[in-house]
């Protein structure tokens, strides 16, 4: 080998060492900091894991108790449950809320329910249960308002029977003509939305101004 190249070798590898020397320090931090970031990662999806693992316990915590008739503790798993995993604790909730309905505890439902702060997907039914429950305890215009921005047919259904409660007839007829405009001719809530028309004073549409 020429000494010249020997020489271009020789200053190849000084500039090598005297970059690492300048460059050594940040090259070493960043390697820990993606070394940091993968493991931190890692430890993160394994606490997600646990928490999830966490949240179905204590949900099958909660329906145990509701099996055995315990309100009380079942309550106690929903509040635990609102803290770690919102759709186990929804789900929960309504479970509970009904089995206080059934043990004739309406207004304890009604607190469960309020209490819930449900997923976009579950909101609706939660909503639909808690007005139902409102009408029930007299408190109408609490189920409208929480049912004002709602136009599914189960939702103007719900809020034809809050307006009938109040005595507000004609706008329960609205409500109820609404609904039928949403549902299919042989859609078997049709009947029943009929029924509650006619009995505020409606009369139901033709199938042909129902579509």
């Amino acid at each position: 080998m020429a000494i010249d190249d020997l020489l271009d070798e020789h200053e190849q590898s000084e500039r090598v060492r005297s970059w690492l020397r300048n460059n050594g320090a940040g090259l070493l931090g960043g390697v820990i900091l993606g070394l940091g970031v993968i493991f931190g990662w890692q430890w993160w999806q394994k606490s997600q894991a646990g928490k999830k693992e966490q949240a179905y316990q204590a949900y099958q915590a909660a329906v145990e108790d509701l099996s055995k008739g315990d309100l009380k503790q079942a309550k106690g798993a929903v509040d635990s449950l609102m803290k770690e995993d919102e759709l186990y604790a929804d789900v929960a909730g309504l479970q509970l809320a009904k089995a206080q309905i059934q043990a004739g505890e309406r207004g304890a439902a009604i607190a469960t329910l309020r209490g819930l702060t449900p997923v976009d997907s579950l909101r609706p039914l939660v909503n639909l249960r808690l007005a139902r429950l409102l009408i029930d305890t007299g408190k109408h215009d609490d189920a409208l308002k929480l049912l004002d921005k709602a136009d599914d047919a189960s939702s103007l259904e719900v809020r034809g029977d809050a307006l009938l409660a109040a005595g507000k007839l004609k706008e329960a007829q609205d409500a109820y003509t609404r609904a039928l405009t949403t549902l299919d001719v042989v859609s078997p809530q049709r009947r029943l939305v009929e029924l509650k028309l006619i009995h505020a004073g409606g009369t139901p549409p033709k199938s042909g101004d129902a579509a």
